[in-house]
């Protein structure tokens, strides 16, 4: 690399976007592991997360689980289309016995996927008074007809709803992280990527790198384990930078 601050940007970037990758994956897993174990406890064939997609009202499917959850993953549902539209926008749960009947259920996602949505309970994640996203289980597990989704289990939804939806405002905040980065090198990619390209790929096989992203990886395990944790992890990380300050200045006067 013949440009110091050129390369001193494009680590500080790529650190960036290795980071957000390195929160992004395991966050997704607990989504999904999480929503497993709530459609067992919903009894529900099928279950997703809907996310909100862009400013202009669009949601799209980030996970889901069941017989189709490969072809519903990145899926988009149009702005105010559904039952999910309709929670999304009103705030309001809402539970179906026979969409067949509600005027509000948008097929397409049916006809794109090949399955038959029957039954539906739909609740909206929340996020300090935001609405982020929808939480859906469809159908029962077991042979139609299905029984109908129950009050009480619209609010034990609604519990699942808080858990999933800390994780989903977790990755989505690592996803702008990472999205961030790359705008950021896609802009040096205009006058420099040519030249940097080989260096990029080499970067992330330095020690020094690895030992970035493990550090990043250890602070979010014991970030993640309590307030305790968290501040006694905080403390630890301000007087380690604190020394190093004061070991460069002290390195200054004495050169």
């Amino acid at each position: 690399m013949s440009n110091p601050n050129l390369e001193k940007k494009l680590q500080g970037v790529l650190e960036t976007i290795d980071v957000a990758n390195a929160l992004t994956e395991p966050l997704t897993d607990s989504i999904e592991n999480l929503l497993n174990l709530s459609a067992g406890s919903m009894r529900s064939e099928e279950a997703s997360v809907i996310i909100r997609d862009g400013e202009n009202g669009d949601l799209r499917f980030l996970l889901a689980i069941g017989k189709v959850a490969d072809q519903l993953r990145g899926m988009k549902i149009p702005s105010g289309k559904g039952i999910a539209g309709f929670v999304f926008s009103s705030g309001q749960p809402m539970a179906v016995a026979d969409v067949g009947q509600e005027a509000t259920f948008y097929d397409e996602v049916d006809k794109q996927t090949g399955y038959s949505t029957q039954t539906i309970l739909a609740t909206p994640l929340r996020h300090n008074g935001e609405i982020i996203g929808v939480l859906e289980y469809v159908n029962r597990i077991g042979e139609p007809p299905f029984e109908a989704f129950t009050p009480f289990e619209m609010d034990k939804a609604a519990l699942f709803a808080d858990a999933i939806a800390s994780l989903v405002n977790a990755y989505e905040a690592a996803k702008i992280f990472r999205e961030l980065g790359e705008k950021m090198l896609n802009d040096e990619q205009e006058t420099a990527f040519g030249e940097v390209r080989d260096w990029l790929k080499d970067i992330r096989a330095t020690p020094e790198h690895r030992e970035m992203i493990e550090l990043a990886l250890m602070v979010r395990e014991i970030a993640s384990r309590g307030d305790n944790e968290r501040r006694l992890c905080q403390e630890l990380l301000e007087a380690v930078l604190k020394f190093s300050e004061s070991n460069r200045e002290t390195s200054f006067l004495n050169f």
